[in-house]
Protein backbone atom coordinates (compact mmCIF):
# COMPACT_ATOMS: atom_id res chain seq x y z
CA UNK A 1 0.00 0.00 0.00
CA UNK A 2 1.37 3.36 -0.99
CA UNK A 3 1.12 6.24 1.46
CA UNK A 4 1.26 9.88 0.57
CA UNK A 5 2.63 12.66 2.63
CA UNK A 6 -0.06 14.97 3.98
CA UNK A 7 0.28 18.49 2.59
CA UNK A 8 1.31 21.14 5.07
CA UNK A 9 -1.39 23.64 5.96
CA UNK A 10 0.93 26.33 7.22
CA UNK A 11 0.70 29.40 5.03
CA UNK A 12 1.86 32.98 5.31
CA UNK A 13 -0.26 36.11 4.96
CA UNK A 14 0.60 39.78 5.24
CA UNK A 15 1.40 41.22 8.65
CA UNK A 16 -0.79 43.77 10.36
CA UNK A 17 -4.38 44.28 11.34
CA UNK A 18 -6.72 41.85 9.59
CA UNK A 19 -8.30 43.44 6.53
CA UNK A 20 -11.46 42.36 4.72
CA UNK A 21 -9.42 40.65 1.94
CA UNK A 22 -7.36 38.84 4.58
CA UNK A 23 -10.51 37.67 6.38
CA UNK A 24 -11.93 36.45 3.05
CA UNK A 25 -8.70 34.55 2.32
CA UNK A 26 -8.72 33.02 5.79
CA UNK A 27 -12.37 32.00 5.36
CA UNK A 28 -11.42 30.32 2.07
CA UNK A 29 -8.66 28.35 3.85
CA UNK A 30 -11.07 27.40 6.64
CA UNK A 31 -13.62 26.29 4.04
CA UNK A 32 -10.95 24.14 2.38
CA UNK A 33 -10.02 22.63 5.77
CA UNK A 34 -13.71 21.96 6.42
CA UNK A 35 -13.75 19.62 3.42
CA UNK A 36 -11.20 17.41 5.21
CA UNK A 37 -13.34 17.13 8.37
CA UNK A 38 -14.17 13.65 9.64
CA UNK A 39 -17.75 13.94 10.88
CA UNK A 40 -19.43 10.59 10.18
CA UNK A 41 -21.70 10.82 13.24
CA UNK A 42 -22.90 14.42 13.40
CA UNK A 43 -22.31 15.22 9.72
CA UNK A 44 -21.50 18.74 11.01
CA UNK A 45 -18.25 19.71 9.32
CA UNK A 46 -16.25 22.69 10.56
CA UNK A 47 -13.04 24.26 9.32
CA UNK A 48 -10.78 26.82 10.98
CA UNK A 49 -7.82 28.99 9.99
CA UNK A 50 -5.70 30.55 12.75
CA UNK A 51 -3.33 33.47 11.96
CA UNK A 52 -0.31 34.76 13.84
CA UNK A 53 0.54 38.46 13.88
CA UNK A 54 3.52 37.62 11.66
CA UNK A 55 1.13 36.23 9.04
CA UNK A 56 1.48 32.47 9.39
CA UNK A 57 -1.79 30.58 9.01
CA UNK A 58 -2.53 27.10 10.34
CA UNK A 59 -5.77 25.29 9.51
CA UNK A 60 -7.80 22.66 11.30
CA UNK A 61 -10.95 20.61 10.86
CA UNK A 62 -13.16 18.74 13.28
CA UNK A 63 -12.39 15.05 13.77
CA UNK A 64 -15.08 12.88 15.36
CA UNK A 65 -14.81 9.63 17.27
CA UNK A 66 -17.52 7.05 17.97
CA UNK A 67 -17.26 7.80 21.69
CA UNK A 68 -18.04 11.51 20.98
CA UNK A 69 -16.01 12.56 24.03
CA UNK A 70 -12.79 12.07 22.07
CA UNK A 71 -14.02 14.27 19.23
CA UNK A 72 -11.91 17.39 18.68
CA UNK A 73 -13.15 20.60 17.13
CA UNK A 74 -11.57 22.44 14.20
CA UNK A 75 -10.51 25.40 16.34
CA UNK A 76 -8.63 23.22 18.81
CA UNK A 77 -6.97 21.25 16.00
CA UNK A 78 -5.69 24.55 14.54
CA UNK A 79 -4.46 25.82 17.94
CA UNK A 80 -2.75 22.56 18.86
CA UNK A 81 -1.10 22.26 15.44
CA UNK A 82 0.16 25.84 15.67
CA UNK A 83 1.45 25.49 19.24
CA UNK A 84 3.13 22.17 18.41
CA UNK A 85 4.92 23.94 15.54
CA UNK A 86 6.22 26.62 17.92
CA UNK A 87 3.84 29.37 16.82
CA UNK A 88 2.24 31.92 19.13
CA UNK A 89 0.97 35.52 19.18
CA UNK A 90 -2.26 34.90 17.26
CA UNK A 91 -4.59 37.69 16.19
CA UNK A 92 -7.51 36.12 14.31
CA UNK A 93 -9.26 32.81 13.70
CA UNK A 94 -11.76 32.14 10.92
CA UNK A 95 -14.38 29.44 11.53
CA UNK A 96 -16.54 28.06 8.70
CA UNK A 97 -19.57 25.80 9.14
CA UNK A 98 -22.74 24.96 7.24
CA UNK A 99 -25.56 26.00 9.54
CA UNK A 100 -28.67 28.18 9.56
CA UNK A 101 -26.96 30.64 11.89
CA UNK A 102 -23.32 31.54 12.23
CA UNK A 103 -21.43 29.05 14.38
CA UNK A 104 -19.18 30.44 17.10
CA UNK A 105 -16.56 28.27 18.80
CA UNK A 106 -17.99 25.94 21.48
CA UNK A 107 -17.22 26.46 25.17
CA UNK A 108 -14.10 24.25 25.35
CA UNK A 109 -12.75 25.87 22.17
CA UNK A 110 -13.33 29.35 23.62
CA UNK A 111 -11.37 28.30 26.71
CA UNK A 112 -8.44 26.95 24.66
CA UNK A 113 -8.49 29.99 22.36
CA UNK A 114 -8.41 32.32 25.37
CA UNK A 115 -5.52 30.55 27.04
CA UNK A 116 -3.35 30.18 23.94
CA UNK A 117 -4.48 33.09 21.76
CA UNK A 118 -5.81 35.78 24.09
CA UNK A 119 -8.48 38.23 22.99
CA UNK A 120 -8.18 37.52 19.28
CA UNK A 121 -10.76 38.29 16.59
CA UNK A 122 -13.17 35.45 15.78
CA UNK A 123 -14.42 35.59 12.18
CA UNK A 124 -17.45 33.30 11.76
CA UNK A 125 -18.62 32.42 8.24
CA UNK A 126 -21.29 30.15 6.79
CA UNK A 127 -21.29 28.49 3.37
CA UNK A 128 -23.53 31.21 1.95
CA UNK A 129 -20.89 33.82 2.71
CA UNK A 130 -22.61 35.48 5.66
CA UNK A 131 -20.09 36.49 8.29
CA UNK A 132 -19.57 38.23 11.59
CA UNK A 133 -16.38 39.18 13.37
CA UNK A 134 -16.06 39.82 17.08
CA UNK A 135 -13.50 39.68 19.86
CA UNK A 136 -13.21 36.47 21.85
CA UNK A 137 -13.83 38.48 25.03
CA UNK A 138 -17.42 39.05 23.80
CA UNK A 139 -17.91 35.30 23.40
CA UNK A 140 -16.14 34.48 26.68
CA UNK A 141 -16.70 37.46 29.00
CA UNK A 142 -15.43 35.81 32.22
CA UNK A 143 -12.69 33.36 31.27
CA UNK A 144 -11.14 30.91 33.67
CA UNK A 145 -7.41 31.18 33.14
CA UNK A 146 -4.05 31.17 34.89
CA UNK A 147 -4.90 34.41 36.66
CA UNK A 148 -7.91 32.62 38.17
CA UNK A 149 -5.44 30.16 39.67
CA UNK A 150 -3.21 32.94 40.98
CA UNK A 151 -0.48 31.95 38.50
CA UNK A 152 1.53 34.29 36.34
CA UNK A 153 1.03 34.15 32.61
CA UNK A 154 3.42 32.24 30.44
CA UNK A 155 5.31 34.48 27.99
CA UNK A 156 4.01 32.53 24.98
CA UNK A 157 0.35 32.46 26.04
CA UNK A 158 -0.63 35.18 23.55
CA UNK A 159 -2.66 37.00 26.21
CA UNK A 160 -1.50 40.44 25.14
CA UNK A 161 -4.37 42.74 24.34
CA UNK A 162 -5.08 42.56 20.62
CA UNK A 163 -5.38 45.82 18.76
Amino acid sequence: MRTRKAPTRRRTAKRGKPTRPMLLAMAALAREARERARAPYSRFKVGAALKTRTGEIVTGCNIENASYGLTICAERVAVFKAVSEGLDDFDVIAVVADSKRLTPPCGPCRQILWEYCGDLLVHMVDLKGRSRTMRLSRLLPMPFDQESLGKTRRPHSGRQAAS
